[in-house]
C-alpha cells in the first residue's frame, strides 16, 4: 500500500494548477467568472455564478480566513484580499478574492476553481460558510 501511495504523490501537486494571472481588481471590479460552473462572484448576475457580497469589512474576512487550515492569504492590500484554498484530500487549489466597497460597506467576493469544469458547488458553499462565520 505504501508503494502505491508514493507512486501517486508526484501527481498530487499537479492538482494545484498554475496561479491565475488575470485576477485582481480591474476597472473597479473583480475579474468575471468563466463560462464553466466552477466560479461565483458578487459582480455576476446569472443564477449559476451570482452570489451576494458579504456584509463585512476586510478585517472581519481576514479573521475568518486565518482560522481556516485550508486558507492561505497570498496578497493583502488596502481594499483587496486574495487567498488560496487547498483541498485536504486531492490538493486542488481554488482562488478566492475579496474587494472592499467603502461606499456600500460591503465586501465583494469571487471564488473560482483553477482546474476542472464543475466544482459541485464547492465555491458557493465556501463563500456561504465564510458569510456564516462572520455573523
Amino acid at each position: 500500500m505504501k508503494k502505491s501511495l508514493f507512486a501517486i504523490l508526484p501527481f498530487l501537486g499537479a492538482c494545484a494548477g498554475q496561479p491565475p494571472t488575470n485576477i485582481g481588481i480591474q476597472d473597479g471590479r473583480l475579474t468575471a467568472c468563466p463560462d464553466s460552473p466552477n466560479c461565483v462572484s458578487s459582480f455576476e448576475t446569472s443564477e449559476q455564478h451570482g452570489i451576494a457580497p458579504l456584509e463585512a469589512t476586510l478585517d472581519q474576512v481576514k479573521q475568518v480566513l486565518v482560522s481556516l487550515d485550508e486558507a492561505n492569504i497570498v496578497d493583502e492590500q488596502e481594499n483587496y484580499l486574495y487567498a488560496e484554498f487547498t483541498s485536504s484530500l486531492m490538493g486542488y487549489v481554488d482562488d478566492v478574492e475579496f474587494m472592499s466597497d467603502a461606499a456600500s460597506g460591503m465586501t465583494h467576493v469571487r471564488s473560482a476553481s483553477r482546474l476542472g469544469y464543475s466544482d459541485l458547488g464547492a465555491n458557493r458553499k465556501r463563500i456561504e460558510a465564510i458569510r456564516a462565520a462572520i455573523r
